[in-house]
């Protein structure tokens, strides 16, 4: 299983970048219209509750599929109640762990995005809690 660097947000921590006010066109280009607007904050973008989200680094390639790669970002919220289908970051026997749950007639799967991976399914026994569900992945795209 793939470990986990868990950071905190600091609740009233501000974040802000300049916003450029135009959305931009993934199709044709059009000319930059608006200039900059004010700003933004990330932490107001991403986070709905502050005192229960974590940051995690994606350490592995299970999740690939997903659009999750080694090194991204997750923004995990444990106030979010887990749902069927919802990626989510799990404990299970000792290690944390990042799948899709899926629940089934009353059975519990983790499910890797990525072939090479087996689905773990979790016996009723195990010690396993569902730690939060990711809400936001941050990416890094340059070289």
């Amino acid at each position: 299983m793939s470990t986990l660097e868990i950071k905190t947000i600091a609740e009233g921590s501000d974040l802000s970048l300049q916003l450029f006010e135009s959305r931009i066109q993934a199709g044709f280009p059009s000319p930059a219209q608006g200039a900059f607007a004010d700003s933004v904050d990330l932490n107001h973008e991403l986070i709905n509750n502050p005192a229960a989200t974590f940051c995690a680094r994606v350490i592995g390639d299970s999740m690939i599929d997903s659009g999750i790669n080694e090194g991204d970002m997750l923004i995990i919220d444990r106030s979010l109640e887990p749902h069927d289908g919802d990626i989510a970051v799990c404990f299970i026997d000792g290690d944390f762990t990042v799948k899709r749950i899926i629940i089934k007639n009353d059975e519990l799967s983790l499910v890797p995005a990525n072939r090479k991976y087996p689905v773990i399914k979790v016996p009723k026994e195990s010690n396993f809690i569902i730690w939060g569900v990711v809400s936001h992945i941050i990416k890094k795209l340059n070289r």
